[in-house]
């Protein structure tokens, strides 16, 4: 085979298994995983979206969290759910790319949205004369415009560089279609776009991650310095919640991308790729209301509306 003309216009997924015997408990998996995420997420879009006692900058990055959770989930999901459901296990060439491009620009908001998460708990706890000033609208428009510019042009130089690789295997040995795996069917020597991985990669990533943790620590600072001891445990209350995200979703990402190619796992990286891409985005919803007593009050305060409504709707029926 030419490898300079490569005419194969398809890629073939393995999955999370090649045993057979699995493809109907993954199937269960990604479904109830999917529809998870979808109505978690989606009811707190609502939720955010309809209550007034919501409308605050905390809760519009969560409702961004969510809108970036469901698309992210969506990325890789129903081509999975579709190879599982047919045993039609190959994507072409563009999809595949397009796949990766939308992967990675997705995911990298994930990370930029929960930076500036951050750095709205770090105003409202650290700074809370200033915070109206530090988090106003224009401001938490102008940091989420800029991360999507930002993660725009890092998926845009992933994907040109993976693309550009020479490949003599077809078979990608993931669900989705991702850098390592991908990186994984060249021939010659790929250590050039491993590095770019890496180095780029570090930045992007580890740039936000260190924000998070350096904000925390502040935060942490702040609240240790609290004379009364309610005020600790409702502020540890409102951060916790942020912060068990982050750790979920970082420890992930640091494994799958940043440690020596020598250590690359087919298995293990299939698995940890769940964590990040599918796990994360299914948990986020759950976590922020469980832990949340501000959105735990909405919920009850917009389960009586419609309670109300439904009662009013009844009786207009019996007066009929």
């Amino acid at each position: 085979m030419d490898f300079e003309n490569q005419t194969v216009v398809a890629f073939t997924l393995v999955g999370l298994s090649e045993k057979p015997s699995l493809r109907l408990p993954l199937f269960c998996f990604f479904m109830g995983a999917y529809v998870l995420c979808i109505v978690g997420n989606l009811l707190m879009i609502i939720l955010i979206s309809t209550q007034s006692q919501l409308h605050t900058p905390m809760y519009m990055l969560l409702g961004s969290l969510s809108v970036v959770d469901v698309c992210l989930t969506s990325i890789t999901i129903p081509q999975a759910l579709h190879s599982l459901f047919t045993k039609n296990m190959s994507i072409s060439f563009h999809g595949c790319f397009l796949q990766l491009f939308l992967f990675h620009m997705v995911g990298n908001m994930d990370s930029f949205l929960l930076t500036v998460m951050a750095l709205d708990r770090y105003a409202a706890v650290c700074q809370p004369l200033h915070y109206s000033t530090i988090m106003n609208k224009r401001t938490c428009v102008c940091l989420v415009t800029s991360s999507w510019i930002i993660v725009s042009l890092h998926s845009t130089l992933f994907t040109a560089m993976t693309s550009s690789v020479q490949r003599c295997r077809w078979v990608i040995h993931h669900y989705f279609c991702d850098v390592p795996a991908l990186l994984m069917l060249s021939c010659k020597d790929t250590s050039v776009q491993q590095n770019v991985v890496f180095i780029e990669g570090s930045l992007i990533v580890m740039g936000p991650m260190l924000f998070i943790f350096g904000s925390y620590i502040l935060i942490i600072r702040a609240v240790l310095q609290l004379r009364t001891s309610k005020g600790r445990r409702r502020t540890f209350s409102t951060c916790s919640s942020h912060l068990t995200v982050v750790i979920i979703f970082y420890s992930s990402i640091i494994f799958m991308y940043f440690r020596p190619s020598s250590l690359y796992s087919m298995t293990y990286d299939r698995v940890i790729s769940v964590v990040y891409s599918i796990i994360t985005p299914m948990l986020n919803p759950f976590i922020y209301s469980l832990r949340n007593k501000e959105v735990k009050n909405a919920v009850k305060r917009m389960t009586q509306c419609g309670g109300k409504h439904g009662e009013k709707w009844m009786q207009d029926l019996e007066d009929d």
